[in-house]
């Protein structure tokens, strides 16, 4: 492997969704692309090192920007640990959840409907009670507070010792004393080749230089009229990076509205005047950054000044003005506006380059509630999703929505894997990201071959003659990811460079600088569909397929090869439009099993909105994606509904966005896409709203491991429910709307389980409520699977639905969706566990053991360090059949040469079922439990060959469901609890010969109910 800094060679792309982060102190990335590029077939070290090129998650805020930040040293320099700050939360409530109670002290939680008056005389009154106790809590415990919260958050932080902390948690006055978790960007920023510009006002900056487009206005420059489609007279909170006030999309004097209570601070580059009513106020949180090191990161200024563009994006995408054509590197993209063009901006920076602290953030909510938002777009989340509940940020929202403050927030970037949703509280409407444009190139190889990416940028069109950047430059300095210096300019002039994915702007300019026609991406084992303005002809092809095609056409035509590189495509780089970004997290959630999310899908792929100049090569707008862009639209259109709508509260908002949802093309599953595709029109008049009451959410926040299910959501989440019983809900409905109307139910979806809802239909009068009862059995719907659905409710002028999800809990749990690994579903037939999900009885059957069928082979080599293709060198293929009622399919290679590695790819069809490439081992395994019948191909492939000829071995096993091999007695426990961890035993009757076998158990519980149980394997020795 090439040595080389994780900095400069991991593989991303240009997604500014920003994330939560919990600091380990380590700096590794499991995408890093460190490979040693390489030499031909069976000699050198290889293009790409198994293993290595993952797919990067692209959660990480690589925000393009210049100048790479070391956020190794920054993290370091921050590790909460070594700054003993913590969160400390009182046990009295918030101004926004106080319902009285305390002598002389009226209530100051609005009631619904109603908002939050700080200026009010109970609540001055109230928070001087908060401020005597905290006073006198610190004082206790002799501590120095450094940020107070009393609005949505009653608390503080504070840098404590030990001996405080345990002080703290031992006084009755205090509810939970946290450490404050560091949060931030996985990786730091691409590089780009230029300094980033500084701010306007900043040591050494200039005059910002006109923008790129006309002032802000309508067509031909006209005002836009407000009205009750635009947002006027809402206040939209962003927490994020900032602003940048010169901006066009912010260009315009209003006054602010009667209540705001907030304030515009002032700080480097950031004056008075530039909160112009359009930007109502501005704030910066950066206590727990100068506890730390005494300064805000390199790069950084203290103000609410954006250096980033993540914040500015955002905040445009939400309340922009709009712009009728806006112009980027000369090339004009037409108008933007954001969704809510009437809505004004209150801005609170909580991220510094990229990172915060949560203790900083709850000190932006608190700040944002008490200022009079009434809707907050939170556009930060986890890497890998929620996975504890009612967290300090998670009760400040929830604290928030009690006053009347709808939350918007992103579900995160980490469609790779199921089940890692950030932001997943129920009282937090998590948005997906959807692709809303196609924004496609296509890319004609020499032989014919068509590949559709992406791209944003203009083509050249026309053969031109292609060159693999490894072949065009220097190896050791990363000419296969075509890295800023690795190329020949006289081998790449007035050609196509294709590049290995690494930093696709380093590349880019590399390739530019050097005479270079256009540029094509791939990623060698398939990454996410992002697309970025580069000013330069380049496309990206994303998946594992088109990389092997083009890498394998390279490979096949070393000095004749050729491209035509023209823009637009067929349509096959997306299902369709609209459609769930492939990039965007999808449930289940982690935290709360009965809990859906997310909970509905808006534009987030390819979204042009304005950003700060200084962190995005002097651009005034950007394209960017991440379900970053989709949450502030869906925090743009509560704006539109809340002015529209002025008593709905944030529950009835989300309630009108999610039962008016669209399905997507390509899935209708709750799981990708919630409850569907945003839509506004219908959201504005949506008949009815299903919502949860305010006590029903605080209990949900009390409970230490909160289910979620009785909460009165307009989703119904079962996951890991008992399939031996009914469940049974209620959910209560409330016409919005103007006329007395009569709604019919209807089941849809939702195959082989029984539902009914009662009553079937419901007659209701305008602000009057029916609450019906739903019952959801099993039926003949399969264990341990998702089957999904909705259920709707239609009137004569409105229609409602609500999505289902329902996976009953068979013989283990899974905390993601189907198409993760079956943790325990293959276990020793020695020492064999399980884990219910149900109770009673237990008797079982097994099919006894089949053999693997083992044989051996031998294939030519292919390149050494390539990449997979079927149809080239170095890949054997074997088909065989797989009949109905099969319990399970079991392929394995392995080889005895310490230098070759294999991995080996399961396909049905053209659809990929499995893959097993580890880089560590040539042991390979691939496997599909209860697999559908049909064709099979699996295919063996050398990635790193030991010699021209490769040996190896090939096994497979297809283990009948009903079939009966081996004689094998299976022992279990009589009866079984739900959740407990259970052990059999699987012993076969006789002796077995030398070899690998497998099994297959099925259990049965209360009135005969079969459940499909393991795959079980045993081992026999030769010499046993």
């Amino acid at each position: 492997m090439a040595t080389g800094t994780s900095e400069n060679r991991l593989r991303r792309l240009a997604i500014p969704t920003l994330v939560v982060a919990l600091i380990t102190g380590t700096t590794g990335v499991a995408g890093s692309a460190s490979a040693a590029p390489g030499g031909a077939s069976g000699s050198g070290t290889g293009y790409f090192t198994t293993g290595q090129d993952k797919k990067v998650t692209l959660t990480d805020g690589a925000d393009r920007r210049p100048g790479g930040r070391n956020a190794a040293s920054q993290r370091a320099a921050t590790d909460p640990t070594a700054l003993g700050v913590y969160v400390v939360e009182l046990a009295e409530d918030p101004l926004t959840a106080y319902a009285g109670g305390v002598s002389g002290l009226a209530r100051t939680r609005p009631e619904v409907g109603a908002r939050l008056d700080v200026t009010s005389a109970p609540a001055r009154a109230y928070r001087g009670h908060l401020d005597a106790q905290r006073k006198a809590v610190a004082a206790a415990a002799g501590v120095t507070v450094k940020a107070a919260y009393t609005a949505a958050f009653n608390g503080f932080s504070a840098k404590l010792t030990a001996e405080q902390v345990t002080t703290l948690r031992a006084d009755k006055r205090v509810h939970a004393v946290t450490a404050a978790q560091a949060l931030g960007t996985r990786t730091p920023p691409p590089t780009a080749p230029a300094p980033a510009a500084p701010a306007p006002g900043a040591p050494g900056a200039t005059a910002p230089a006109a923008p790129e487009q006309p002032p802000a206005g309508g067509p031909a420059g006209k005002p836009v009229k407000p009205g009750p489609g635009t947002g006027a007279g809402m206040v939209i909170g962003v927490l994020d990076t900032g602003i940048w006030p010169e901006s066009a999309s912010f260009a315009k004097k209003m006054p602010a509205p009667s209540t705001w209570h907030g304030t515009c601070q002032t700080g480097v580059a950031f004056v008075a005047e530039h909160c112009n009513g359009k930007i109502v106020g501005a704030r910066y949180f950066a206590d727990t950054w100068l506890a730390g090191g005494g300064s805000v990161p390199e790069g950084e200024v203290l103000s609410a000044r954006d250096m980033n563009g993540h914040g500015t994006h955002t905040a445009s995408t939400a309340a922009g003005l709009p712009i009728p054509n806006v112009t980027i590197d000369g090339r004009r993209f037409g108008p933007v506006s954001g969704v809510a063009p009437d809505a004004q901006i209150a801005v609170y920076k909580v991220l510094w380059n990229g990172m915060g602290f949560d203790a900083d953030i709850i000190a932006g909510i608190d700040a944002a509630v008490a200022d009079g938002v009434q809707v907050i777009n939170f556009s930060i989340g986890s890497e890998l999703g929620d996975w504890e509940a009612n967290t300090p940020i998670g009760s400040a929202f929830l604290n928030a929505t009690l006053a009347g403050v709808f939350v918007a927030a992103s579900a995160g970037n980490t469609g790779i894997v199921s089940g890692a949703i950030s932001n997943a509280a129920p009282w937090v409407t998590t948005v997906g990201a959807a692709v809303t444009n196609l924004d496609e190139a296509t890319v004609k190889l020499g032989d014919g071959t068509k590949l559709v990416g992406g791209s944003l940028d203009a083509m050249p069109g026309g053969d031109t003659p292609m060159v693999f950047g490894d072949q065009a430059g220097s190896p050791d300095l990363g000419a296969v990811y075509c890295e800023p210096g690795s190329l020949d300019p006289a081998k790449i002039k007035g050609m196509v460079v294709a590049c290995a994915l690494s930093d696709m702007f380093g590349s880019a300019a590399e390739i530019k600088a050097k005479g270079g026609a256009a540029m094509v991406v791939f990623d060698p084992v398939g990454n996410y569909r992002i697309n970025s303005i580069f000013n330069f002809p380049v496309v990206y092809l994303p998946t594992e397929k088109q990389a092997g095609t083009l890498f394998n056409y390279l490979m096949r035509h070393p000095t004749d090869a050729k491209a035509s590189l023209r823009s637009g495509g067929d349509g096959s780089s997306v299902p369709g439009l609209p459609s769930v970004a492939d990039f965007s997290s999808t449930g289940p959630s982690s935290v709360a099993v009965g809990v859906l999310k997310p909970d509905l899908v808006a534009p987030g792929s390819d979204i042009i909105a304005a950003v700060s100049p200084a962190g995005n090569f002097g651009r005034a707008y950007d394209a960017y994606s991440g379900t970053s862009m989709a949450s502030p639209y869906v925090a743009g259109a509560a704006a539109v509904l809340r002015a529209a709508h002025p008593t709905w509260s944030p529950g009835a908002v989300a309630s009108a966005l999610r039962t008016t949802a669209t399905d997507t093309v390509g899935t209708s599953n709750p799981l990708d896409q919630g409850s569907g595709f945003i839509n506004l029109a219908g959201a504005a008049d949506p008949g009815l709203v299903i919502e949860p009451t305010a006590a029903d959410l605080v209990t949900f926040s009390e409970t230490a491991a909160p289910d979620g299910r009785e909460l009165n959501l307009p989703a119904i989440s079962l996951r890991e429910y008992d399939g031996t019983r009914p469940v049974t809900l209620t959910r209560t409905l409330t016409n919005v709307g103007k006329a007395r109307e009569t709604y019919r139910s209807s089941v849809s979806g939702l195959d082989g389980m029984k539902v009914t809802v009662t009553p079937a239909s419901v007659t209701l009068a305008p602000g009057t409520s029916a609450t019906v009862t739903i019952t959801l059995r099993r039926g003949s719907a399969p264990w341990d699977r998702y089957v999904t659905g909705s259920i709707g409710w239609r009137g004569k002028a409105h229609s409602a639905r609500i999505p289902v999800t329902a996976r009953p809990w068979g013989v283990m749990p899974r905390p993601y969706g189907d198409d993760g690994e079956e943790f325990g579903r293959m276990t020793s037939g020695a020492f064999g566990f399980f884990q219910p999900g149900f109770t009673g009885p237990l008797t079982g059957r097994s099919t006894g053991y089949t053999p693997m069928r083992r044989a051996s082979y031998s294939m030519p080599a292919g390149v050494y360090g390539g990449v997979f293709d079927p149809l080239a060198p170095g890949v054997k293929k074997f088909d065989f059949t797989v009949p109905a009622n099969t319990a399970g399919i079991m392929v394995e290679t392995n080889t005895e040469d310490p230098n070759t590695n294999l991995d080996l790819y399961l396909y049905r069809g053209d659809t990929l079922v499995y893959s097993s490439d580890r880089y560590w081992t040539s042991t390979e395994q691939a496997y599909k439990f209860l697999p559908e019948p049909g064709r099979y191909t699996a295919y063996v492939f050398a990635q790193f060959p030991g010699g021209p000829v490769v040996d190896f071995q090939f096994g497979h096993a297809i283990i009948g469901r009903n079939a009966k091999y081996t004689g094998a007695t299976l022992t279990l426990p009589r009866t079984v609890e739900r959740g407990s961890s259970q052990q059999f035993n699987l012993k076969p009757n006789k002796p077995l010969p030398a070899g690998d076998f497998w099994a297959y158990t099925e259990y049965s519980s209360t009135n005969g109910t079969v459940i499909p149980g393991n795959l079980v394997y045993t081992q026999q020795s030769a010499w046993e």
